[in-house]
């Protein structure tokens, strides 16, 4: 590699703006690190005369981005848009067809075309860099890639989302229902204008996805995985859970049972002195199960441009220093598609919430509910409303499997005394201290 590189960076949002002030700031040990000195050749947004933190000049501007990607003096190109199609797609796939470097934080663009652009890259000989697209201030990526290459992945669960947790524990730290502390994460910035996908798990679905075809070798999954979100907790469920020794965590699981591939993204009940259990706020962390490792716990702030540019500059790092390696660790035609666990057969101890009327025989018909599709209880606690004659029936049952649970809810809520649709939370089946 040349000893002046010369890089572009397409979008300039909070996170494009600190990247490129940070290059500029770190020139100096950019070059004592890398041995290159690191030019910012062009810049480009939407709007050139938008308000932002960093200062461009106009020599530096490009309007059409897509030029950026077929100029020849262009070596890096990092994009900073977003969203899976569109232009972000053709800038990324124009930049690697034009055997140019990228870096990107765009886990959606990842999630459904990595197995494609992972292999422009290799066809190409260029790196395709994406550590700042999963749980940013965590090297997650670079760990799973270089730290642990020689080691046997069983399983990675992980706290990946900081806007859920932040509601999660906010929740429970301040006794405030759901509405309020999202409107609260909105306000401090924890929380887009429009948090769909990080409250129905779609944001770590598209995580789980790019670690799964890391820890396994396997190209991204395309089939439907088990995906539920947070919007349904109340805080009574998480005063409840907090009685019977829990804490309630938006978690992402994948883990090989029996060669398929088991990608899971739902609320758990953990273990109230468990490690992942005492990850709050906007914090993400991750455990990782290999051989002959062991466990490997990480930790850090999950989004924000501090986080994430300090991803977007490992990967800089990474290509400068002249390492140029597979996308995904193996080759690409060595990456096996793999079949998805039969999640109805998932088996699992769960937490139910039911709100009936307070009238005798409403509890015995819902445990005979739950005998006839052979589900026991292990703890039960029940909490009446006097005033207003209903009453709070918390379950724990033992393991059962989902299809069983899935079917005795179904029944359930014709059942004219349970007022509102039953509560539904899955309990960890790991151990995560």
């Amino acid at each position: 590699m040349k000893k002046k590189i010369n890089i572009a960076v397409i979008g300039l949002g909070n996170v494009g703006s600190y990247f490129c002030n940070e290059i500029v700031k770190k020139r100096s040990d950019i070059l004592l690190k890398t041995g290159k000195s690191l030019n910012l050749l062009y810049v480009s947004a939407k709007n050139k005369n938008k308000k932002r933190p960093f200062k461009f000049k106009n020599k530096q501007w490009i309007l059409h981005p897509l030029n950026i990607t077929k100029d020849p003096k262009v070596d890096i190109v990092v994009e900073l848009i977003g969203e899976s199609n569109g232009l972000a797609k053709k800038i990324v796939v124009s930049a690697l067809k034009n055997k140019k470097h990228v870096i990107t934080a765009n886990k959606v663009l990842i999630a459904k075309h990595g197995n494609y652009l992972s292999y422009l890259a290799e066809k190409n000989k260029v790196n395709f860099e994406y550590e700042a697209s999963v749980a940013s201030g965590i090297p997650i990526i670079r760990s799973i890639k270089e730290g642990l290459i020689s080691n046997k992945i069983f399983k990675l669960i992980g706290i990946l989302n900081g806007t859920s947790n932040y509601i999660l524990s906010r929740m429970e730290q301040t006794g405030k229902e759901f509405s309020e502390i999202l409107n609260e994460a909105k306000q401090y910035g924890y929380a887009e204008t429009n948090p769909k996908s990080d409250l129905n798990g779609d944001d770590v679905a598209s995580k789980i996805k790019i670690l799964s075809s890391l820890c396994f070798h396997t190209l991204i999954s395309k089939n439907n995985i088990l995906i539920d979100g947070i919007y349904n907790i109340e805080n009574k469920d998480i005063i409840n859970v907090k009685k019977l020794g829990y804490r309630i965590k938006l978690l992402g699981i994948t883990e090989m049972i029996n060669k398929v591939i088991f990608e899971r993204v739902h609320p758990c009940l953990v273990d109230i002195n468990s490690y992942i259990g005492n990850i709050n706020g906007v914090f993400n962390a991750s455990i990782i199960n290999s051989f002959p490792a062991g466990l490997t716990i990480m930790q850090g702030e999950g989004a924000g441009p501090g986080p994430t540019s300090s991803a977007l500059m490992s990967d800089l790092y990474s290509i400068l220093r002249g390492n140029i390696k597979y996308p995904f660790i193996v080759p690409y035609k060595l990456r096996k598609k793999i079949k998805q666990f039969n999640y109805s057969n998932y088996s699992y101890s769960c937490y139910l919430r039911f709100e009936v009327k307070d009238k005798p025989g409403v509890l015995s018909s819902i445990t005979k509910n739950l005998g006839e599709n052979k589900i026991s209880i292990e703890k039960l606690m029940q909490i009446p409303d006097k005033k207003k004659q209903t009453a709070s029936i918390n379950i724990i049952t033992h393991k059962t499997i989902e299809k069983r649970i899935i079917n005795c809810l179904r029944k359930l809520k014709k059942n004219k005394h349970i007022i509102k649709s039953p509560t539904f939370i899955r309990v960890g089946d790991f151990n995560g201290n």
